[in-house]
């Protein structure tokens, strides 16, 4: 270094001199100077710093060894290649020119910098990167890959500077990627400093060339990546995983494919020198100019730094966008919204310490809790360096040295440019709020605003310098005080902030000063809250970037105490870093100011700050100067001007001069003028946020328009100009739709007709509907609904908040005024009280009451224009009509509303006002949720309490909700909104559902409502709520549970009523507001008195509901210790200054952190299925009886799905067990009588095992698998059960096949001699005419065959006698006879009646009355009965509703008379048709167990089916002692059950003759040996007859298989195509109903009605029978298929038999035998061969030739099959029909005792009770009211709900319907739930059949039983619609 040095004091002259020293003062923050510090160094090196560096085009000269600014770095090579000794690697040395690399590859050699820790890495040999351990920076070449790796792992480590060498590395070639190297597991902080530090040194864009390198050493750690590490995300996630060692060569292979892939990702750039130029001189100018600002003394025996190694102090301050990288607030993180902080992300859980990326999330999320500490937030990375220049030097103990531990300094790294600057919490939340977005903005300010922070006011912009005033932050923001006046009368004041006009203080700091400004202005607002951040708050750093010239504004509220620092409100202003250096801020602030105070050092008289206090001092407002260096005591210097010192001075005692100051000036004059906050927004050269935001001014301006709709309007006339429909006849509608399921005494008395009473309750709600249709849409709506539907998504948020804003500024003064008036009006009525004076007191009191209903109306906001939307909505709906000047569809209105949950704004779930859910609204809205998010599951927490105990302040603290909270009832109805959870890995592993649906309720106890409706009303709520919740927190204000005592008997009852309806949710209880949370012992106190109440209460409650649970975690699981939590109060301190109490925010945390963890265990709720469930529980509470009328409709449908499945299993094992059980009949009929029941249980063990895997899968992974799990242990044992019925079934089927075969064996034996002689025979005719030579035509063959045939048939069956034919209805005849006598047989046969008896209206002419119930002494007939009844009727007119046994009211006109001779109810007739049904039932098993089939007809079967009649008349006379049945019935039974048994034995007889008859069989032969008689004649070979032989044996056999296979195929084909027979038992009936409904045909309803089974038979039957002629040609197809195939198994076998035998060298005989042991379980193949078959030997002849035979006999056969009418499915062993009829009949066929609806379950000896989907008019079934003749028209479920009764069982006791299971068992066992739905169909049936039914049932629907209108409304088509809703 060869140029001089010389002396500089200024920096600008570094530039024009050639040698300089350069000396600069060194500012500490006490303003002291230190001793001046050289830096020498050449002015040529410090140009060339500040020049721009290019390493590729200029690099500079390399620096010597010798230049002294080089002297403290260590050496590295940087010498091109030739100056190494041959064989040695270069540093980082990479050819320059790729492309003449012998190798011609697609890609260029690609460099790859490999960077990291050390312990990441194990260098070896076989080290595919790396190789044995090199010098740092030598590159390792991979020629098979064209890459080259330069090693630069532990560079980042040391503390040297690493520029020249990376730009030596640079200067060569670029790096095309830069591999970090981590090992997996260790992604620590240390790591994070390493990324940061690759991207100080390569800058940002290095990243885009970057991934990361995971490295283990176990295999088992490679399955734990971490892929959303921050680490990970910085390298846009891409990484790869290997070994340590690095030499799995797979894993290789795969990180060069990622290289490449890099490359080609990056356009095949690379990372150039001038990109690194661009950093480096960025960091060099910037070190320049830190160096300066603090010369470092050069002396020889202290090297000097260069500038690349600063010290500590002078390290360059960190720019504003390097301060959002290190927070990670770059990229897609520097827009922030609302809803990233909204929903649950892994961030909301607590914890200790945060990383810097973690910074924005934590920050908000604890303002959100209104954690007042979010703004001590201790952040990993500064703990950690602190920590890390703290650590000790590792001595031991035995050497330190307490004075040099003490007193020294400690050692300092070699280079601090690697430590990071702290970040400055206000910094950092700054960097938040410049980062987001309006709303996140306002919401960050209102949360500041609740934890009692001073506000940013003027916020200078980071990157625009422009000075920004987010007036909109403030919007929401109230602020309430108190003052008093001089006559000491107290007033309450609310206001919003931007609108409240109060004095303002402002603060100002000129120059540097020891003393903290923020400080001293907390010790007058609150001195024991930091309002303001000050230099001594945690977090606080000497670095400050983004608060210099930020305004903060902060309110002080009294609290109307003496104790008040300020009697008036008063807003601070606190201008942050130097007066001076912010001009516009001064000026703006000092010109709204109302006191300004200064705080500034000593000064000199020419100093620029001066001049500026110099002005302020002269105007005429107060000012206050505080001297930093002066310790004077508060002096007035002149009218409104102050000074006091603060330097060594009492801090008490400055803060009382200070306040005293404050308040001199405030009270001064010239203080007069007030600040508003909206008033800023004037001020020239500031930029608001209201009017630079497009979609914000759009919302403002469309909000404005409609409130200026509301000016000059009453509050509290607002709603029923604007908002009609939601008013009183909204509040009507309610009324009468809770009459309508809960009717009131009056309304039961004026008629007992039910259905007519609810029939004109509807047609009333629906003529309020009319009106609330035609109500004209008010302006106010109509552009409210204008903006949702046509603004944008952001522009409709924007919308609503304005609206919310207006809406709440406009009602606040109204609402004060309504207060005051109130207050002083109260104030009155309690002085006239005390003077008594009565007359002018209720005079008062009425005023007072109007003024409390205009309170009451007043409250407007967004949730009533909402309901107003709905209202429009529901009555659009009802109407089935869009309303007048709505510009849009109605229908469209839902997704609004859609839009608006999805937004973040609550939903309206039940209108407090009405106490009602407008369910229609509600419905239609989650269902566009569902079609807009999906049927998300969702989690729904709802809560309860009484009135103001913070209920919707713990919800909005805990999920950052915005349900409505102020003091008072602020809360009415429930509201619900959604919380989303984060997709991120970690939540999701925690939670199984997509939302939190969070419901807020009003509280129980409302003071408004009086007596007992609040008590029905609390309880309608608890039980709402309760319902809907998987979880509820039970909300306790303070510590005592006596005044809960009301209101947990309320919820306890809640959770009974759930425990009773099979809801399980689960609940915690929260005390708020307990002094001392922290005592255990005084916490277990309170559990243990807790958990006694609730004992207690359960108690209580279950007497009221008639339950004999005793202890409350008997109801719910619950757990004492642990769903109990203890809170804090809220506020730390007094309102109103008072901050949260940062001990209610952890609370509050703790809590949601318990919620979470409990809710992880639950799968939560779909909305569709929330949806159903809000249905289900307010239906059911509109009722009575809620336990009672609940019908959990989820769970019906679940079941419903369940019962299909169930159907599709038992199809599978029915279908199997009927195809093994072809197989087991061939296998009898090849002679194997033997068949084992585990034979059996083999062959079906696959299919039963599928469906068990069907099962545990639809069981397991079903969606609603945690409702389904109640009904798994029933299913699976059913599937047990029908297994081993269907394989017990079977066994007894083919048990009795082989009892037929055994008693054959005579007659198969007597067949096998036959046809030995047959063929005997027939060969040696045919041999004697070929010997003769006969003409051989075929005429003549058949001649002469025929003589021979007819002979030999006659000889053969001489010995056999003929099979006797039967009369067996003769025989039935006799017998009859000889029980009841000829004349009576033969007169009821010849009437024929009998045939009528199932389906006769009614049985009258069967039935007596019995004498002493009748009151004569004569048994009258029912005939002449009604004949009396016609004749008595007089004046009296006596009813008594439905079962002609059912007492409900007794209207009487003149004097009563005692009944008469009564006429018989339906229940008699329904009993008697119930008995005929099973009397068939046990017929028809007799029939099948007779053995007509085997054994022949005998008559003693007969006997036993008329014995079973005559059984079973008796025990139904036993058990029916009203009235007795003739004997014509007992004979008319008979002899239809006879007929029946006639036409099954007939048939089984022609069966029995045709399988037995000699001749017949021997007929049959007749075609197959004429075919060996034309083969002998012709001359053939053996083996040609035993061809035809076979084949003729097989063609029947085949013929027989594919009938029954093809039965079984149809059968299932059916099940698939025909739609009725597709799922359950359900489907079918709606299929029927849908079929009966379009034929119209009286007499076949009438056989649905009291023949279900019968009829559900022959609809399938003839379901089957129109399958067949409209799918002809698929049904041929399947036959002609199954035919084919069959020959495919026949030909197959021959093929397998013949290489069998020819490789065991066997003959014709073994061929045979094998033959048929093959087929014996495909064909029937029995009998010998009579064919020598010894004498075949040629087997390839036999069984090429027999191929081609069975495929010309199988062709000969298809071809025969040209149509349907061909196929003749009699000869299947069971057809389709009764296929499917077993299938869907084998179920419950129980019928509901009052309206004959069949009970759905497809089980027949189900578990539990009988239901229906919907039940039907009880007349349908004939039930008439009681001594008249009107067929009743109530339906059950609506029957069940009044206070009408009913006698069971033809009694004379009474029983109530809604009790109708006490009416005996066969009630007992149904569960008819109320329902009101409409049931179209039965109305419609009803309406048009009346004639029909009054016919039948010979009684009108006239009287009591008159049809509504509302009736004869529906038509055929609606019906028909119906039956897809209801089934």
């Amino acid at each position: 270094m060869d140029n001089p040095l010389v002396n500089v004091k200024k920096t600008e002259d570094l530039m024009n001199n050639p040698r300089m020293n350069l000396q600069i003062r060194d500012e500490e923050t006490d303003n002291l100077p230190v001793e001046t510090e050289m830096l020498c160094c050449s002015v040529e090196t410090l140009r060339r710093l500040q020049e721009p560096f290019d390493v590729v085009e200029n690099p500079p000269q390399n620096l010597k060894k010798d230049d002294k600014i080089m002297e403290n770095t260590t050496e590295y090579n940087i010498n091109s290649e030739r100056s190494k000794p041959e064989g040695q690697g270069s540093v980082a040395h990479v050819p320059s020119h790729p492309s003449k690399s012998k190798a011609d590859h697609r890609f260029p050699k690609l460099n790859v910098a490999l960077f990291g820790n050390s312990a990441a890495v194990k260098y070896g040999c076989h080290n595919f990167l790396l190789g044995q351990k090199q010098q740092a920076c030598v590159a390792k070449e991979i020629p098979e890959h064209h890459v080259s790796v330069i090693n630069m792992i532990g560079l980042h480590e040391t503390f040297q500077n690493q520029n020249h060498i990376i730009g030596q590395i640079l200067k060569e070639n670029g790096i095309h990627v830069f591999i970090f190297v981590v090992r997996l597991g260790q992604l620590t902080n240390t790591v994070k400093m390493g990324i940061e530090w690759l991207q100080r040194t390569f800058g940002y864009k290095v990243f885009s060339f970057a991934m990361i390198l995971l490295t283990y050493e176990r295999e088992e750690e490679c399955h734990n990546v971490p892929y959303m590490h921050p680490v990970l995300e910085k390298c846009g996630g891409r990484h790869h995983t290997c070994s340590i060692i690095m030499n799995n060569q797979s894993q290789m292979k795969e990180l060069m494919d990622k290289i490449k892939q890099l490359f080609i990702d990056n356009n095949k750039q690379c990372y150039t020198a001038k990109m690194y130029n661009t950093v480096l001189t960025e960091l060099q100018k910037n070190t320049f100019l830190s160096g300066l600002k603090k010369s470092i003394r050069h002396t020889p025996s202290q090297p000097s730094r260069s500038f690349a190694q600063p010290e500590k102090g002078n390290r360059p301050k960190l720019s504003a966008k390097e301060l959002m990288g290190r927070l990670h607030l770059e990229g897609k993180y520097q827009n922030l919204k609302t809803q990233d902080f909204l929903q649950l992300t892994e961030y909301s859980q607590s914890q200790k310490f945060y990383a810097e990326d973690e910074f924005a999330h934590t920050f908000v999320q604890k303002l959100l809790l209104m954690d007042y500490r979010a703004r001590c937030i201790a952040i990993k990375e500064n703990i950690e360096q602190n920590t890390t220049q703290r650590k000790c030097n590792g001595l031991s103990e035995r050497w330190r040295d307490a004075y040099n531990d003490i007193f020294n300094e400690p050692a300092k790294p070699a280079d601090e440019s690697n430590i990071l600057d702290p970040i400055h919490l206000m910094d950092a939340q700054m960097a938040v709020f410049h980062c987001a977005d309006g709303f996140l903005k306002q919401l960050i300010v209102t949360k500041l605003s609740q934890c009692q922070f001073a506000l940013p006011l003027l916020v200078p912009n980071p990157f625009t310098q422009q000075i920004e005033f987010p007036l909109w932050t403030f919007r929401e923001i109230k602020k309430s005080w108190k003052t008093t006046h001089n006559k000491g009368q107290t007033v309450s004041k609310t206001q919003p902030v931007h609108k409240a006009e109060t004095p303002m203080v402002a603060f100002f700091r000129f120059g540097s000063v020891s003393s903290s400004k923020s400080q001293l202005m907390n010790s007058l607002i609150n001195e024991k809250h930091n309002t303001f951040f000050h230099r001594n708050c945690p977090g606080s750093s000497r670095t400050r970037i983004l608060m210099d010239g930020v305004v903060e504004i902060a309110w002080y509220c009294p609290s109307g105490e003496k104790t008040d620092t300020f009697p008036q409100c008063v807003a601070f202003c606190n201008l942050h870093g130097d007066a001076g250096d912010n001009e516009k801020q001064l000026d703006i602030i000092t010109q709204m100011s109302s006191v300004n105070v200064l705080i500034f050092p000593q000064m000199n008289k020419n100093d620029n700050s001066m001049t500026k206090i110099q002005s302020l001092y002269q105007e005429s407002k107060p000012l206050i100067c505080l001297l930093t260096e002066n310790n004077l005591p508060l002096t007035e210097i002149c009218q409104g001007k102050f000074k006091m010192g603060l330097r060594n001075r009492n801090p008490s005692t400055v803060f009382e001069e200070l306040k005293t100051a404050v308040n001199n000036g405030l009270s001064s004059s010239e203080s007069s003028a007030l600040f508003k906050l909206e008033d800023v927004a004037k001020k020239l050269h500031i930029t608001v946020d209201e009017k630079t935001d497009e979609d914000c001014r759009r919302g403002k301006d469309a909000g404005q328009q409609m409130m200026s709709l509301l000016e000059s309007k009453d509050l509290t006339e607002i709603k029923e100009s604007f908002l009609p429909c939601q008013g009183k006849l909204w509040h009507q509608w309610c009324q009468k739709n809770k009459e309508l399921h809960k009717p009131t005494m009056s309304e039961l008395n004026k008629s007992i007709n039910i259905e007519k009473n609810r029939s004109d309750k509807k047609a009333e709600m629906q003529k309020i509907r009319e009106q609330q249709q035609t109500c004209d849409l008010s302006q106010f709506i109509q552009i409210f609904i204008k903006e949702l539907n046509s603004l944008k998504d952001k522009e409709i948020t924007y919308f609503l908040k304005w609206l919310g804003i207006l809406m709440d500024d406009y009602t606040t003064e109204s609402l004060a005024v309504l207060h005051h008036e109130y207050d002083q009006k109260w104030s009155t009525v309690l002085d006239l009280k005390k003077k008594h004076d009565r007359s002018h007191q209720l005079t008062a009191e009425q005023k007072l009451e109007r003024i409390s209903e205009n309170l009451q109306a007043a409250p407007f906001g967004l949730e009533h224009i909402l309901r107003e939307v709905g209202q429009i909505y529901e009555s659009c709906s009802s109407v089935k009509n869009n309303k007048k000047n709505l510009k849009i569809d109605f229908r469209t209105l839902p997704g609004l509303a859609a839009k608006m949950m999805m937004s973040g704004f609550p939903l309206e779930l039940m209108d407090g006002d009405a106490a009602h859910v407008p369910l229609i609204w509600v419905t239609a809205v989650l269902d566009e949720l569902i079609q807009k998010l999906g049927d998300k599951r969702v989690f729904v927490l709802s809560v309860l309490g009484i009135q103001s105990s913070g209920k919707s302040t713990m919800l909005n603290a805990m999920f950052g909700l915005q349900f409505a909270v102020s003091a008072g009832r602020c809360t009415r109805g429930a509201f619900m909104q959604l919380v989303k959870v984060s997709e991120e890995v970690k939540m999701k592993k925690q939670l199984k559902f997509d939302y939190i649906l969070v419901v807020d309720t009003e509280g129980l106890r409302a003071i408004e409502l009086d007596g007992s409706s609040t008590r029905n009303h609390d309880n309608e709520l608890a039980t709402f709520v309760v319902g809907l919740g998987n979880m509820t927190l039970i909300n306790i204000f303070g510590e005592n549970t006596a005044e809960m005592q009301d209101t947990l008997q309320i919820i306890v009852q809640a959770f009974l009523r759930m425990n009773k309806v099979r809801l399980s949710p689960s609940c915690m209880f929260v005390h708020q507001n307990v002094s001392d949370v922290m005592a255990e012992e005084k916490t277990m106190e309170g559990r243990r008195r807790l958990q006694e109440k609730l004992d207690k209460m359960t108690r209580l409650a279950a007497k009221e509901e008639n339950s004999d649970t005793e202890f409350f975690s008997d109801v719910i699981a619950f757990d004492v210790h642990n769903d109990v939590k203890y809170f804090s109060q809220l506020w730390e301190g007094s309102p109103p200054m008072a901050p949260p109490n940062p001990n209610y925010s952890r609370n509050i945390q703790e809590l949601k952190d318990t919620i979470l963890s409990k809710c992880s265990r639950s799968r939560g709720l779909t909305l569709s299925q929330f949806k159903m469930r809000i249905d289900d529980l307010w239906t059911a509470l509109l009722n009575e009886n809620f336990v009672f009328s609940f019908k959990n409709t989820l769970e019906i449908s679940v079941y419903r799905r369940l019962e299909t499945k169930y159907s599709d299993w038992t199809w599978s094992l029915r279908s199997a067990m009927l195809s093994t059980e072809e197989k087991f009949y061939n296998r009898i009929a090849n002679g194997n009588t033997e068949v084992h029941y585990n034979d059996l249980i083999t062959k079906i063990k696959t299919h039963k095992d599928e469906v068990e895997k069907s099962m545990k899968t639809y069981f397991d992974e079903d969606k609603d698998k945690d409702i389904l799990c109640q009904w798994r242990g029933r299913f699976e044992t059913q599937i047990n059960v029908l297994h081993d019925d269907l394989v017990k079934d079977t066994k007894r089927k083919l048990d009795k096949e082989i009892d037929q075969k055994k008693a054959r064996e005579k007659l198969d034996k007597k067949r096998i001699e036959f046809e030995n002689m047959l063929f005997t025979q027939s060969k040696e005719l045919a041999l004697s005419l070929k010997s003769n030579g006969t003409d051989k035509t075929v005429h003549v063959l058949e001649q002469k065959f025929d003589q021979m045939w007819s002979k030999w048939v006659n000889e053969m069956s001489e010995d056999t006698p003929d099979l006797e034919d039967f009369n067996i209805w003769g025989d039935f005849i006799k017998i009859l006879a000889e029980n009841f006598g000829l004349t009576p047989v033969n007169e009821r046969q010849n009437l024929t009646d009998f045939k009528q008896i199932v389906i006769k209206r009614d049985y009258d002419d069967y039935i007596i009355l019995q004498k002493q119930l009748e009151g004569s002494d004569d048994a009258v007939s029912l005939k002449k009965a009604k004949e009396t009844q016609e004749k008595s009727k007089s004046g009296l007119f006596q009813s008594y509703v439905v079962n002609p046994t059912k007492t409900i009211f007794s209207y009487v006109t003149g004097n009563r008379q005692k009944p008469g001779n009564k006429i018989l109810n339906a229940e008699y007739h329904a009993s008697v048709r119930q008995m005929i049904s099973e009397v068939i039932e046990e017929s028809e098993k007799i029939m099948e167990k007779s053995p007509v089939n085997r054994q022949d007809y005998n008559d003693s079967y007969i006997q036993a089916i008329i014995d079973c009649v005559r059984k079973s008349v008796e025990q139904h006379q036993s058990e029916n002692q009203t009235y007795k049945l003739k004997r014509e019935f007992i004979i008319d039974l008979s002899l239809y059950v006879c007929d029946i048994a006639k036409k099954k034995f007939s048939e089984h007889h022609k069966k029995f003759r045709e399988s037995n008859d000699p001749k017949n069989y021997l007929e049959k032969q007749k075609t197959q040996y004429y075919s060996v008689f034309k083969n002998y004649c012709s001359g053939p070979t053996s083996t040609i007859i035993l061809i035809d032989f076979i084949c003729s044996k097989l063609e029947p056999s085949i013929l027989e298989e594919v009938y029954n296979k093809t039965a079984i195929h149809l059968a299932a084909q059916m099940r698939s195509d025909i739609p009725a027979l597709r799922d359950n038992r359900s489907n079918l009936e709606k299929h029927i109903l849908k079929s009966l409904a379009e034929q119209e045909d009286f007499n076949q309803y009438i056989h649905y009605i009291h023949q279900s089974k019968e009829h559900f038979k022959q609809f399938i039957t003839t379901e089957v029978s129109k399958y067949f002629t409209e799918h002809s040609e698929i049904i041929l197809n399947i036959f002609k298929g199954n035919l084919q195939q069959k020959e495919q198994i026949v030909s197959n076998a021959v093929h397998a038999v013949t290489e069998d035998v020819k490789n065991k060298g066997g003959d014709g005989n073994m061929w045979f035998r094998s033959f048929i042991k093959t087929s014996t379980d495909d064909l029937k193949f029995t009998g010998e061969s009579c064919i020598d078959l010894t004498e075949i030997t040629d087997l390839d002849f036999l069984g090429n030739h027999l191929s081609i035979s069975l495929n010309e006999m199988t062709t000969k056969l298809r071809n025969s099959f040209s149509s349907i009418h061909d196929i003749k499915m009699e000869k299947c062993r069971k057809k389709p029909d009764e296929i499917l009829i077993d299938h869907f009949c084998h179920c419950c066929w129980v019928q509901c005792p009052f309206c004959k609806a069949i009970c759905i379950n497809t089980m027949e000896d189900h578990s539990g009770d009988h239901t229906v989907p919907f039940h039907r008019n009880t007349g349908l079934s004939g039930w008439f009211y009681r001594r008249t003749t009107n067929l009743s028209l109530c339906i059950c479920t609506t029957a069940v709900t009044s206070d009408q009764s009913f006698h069971p069982n033809s009694s004379e006791s009474k029983v109530l319907w809604k009790e109708y299971r006490k009416g005996g068992p066969k009630y007992a066992n149904w569960s008819i739930t109320p329902d009101l739905s409409e049931l179209p169909y039965w109305k419609w049936f009803v309406c048009r059949f009346q004639k029909d039914l009054e016919k039948y049932y010979s009684k009108t629907f006239q009287g009591h039983g008159e049809i509504p209108d509302e009736w004869r409304q529906y038509t055929k088509e609606d019906a028909i619609e119906s039956l897809d809703k209801y089934l």
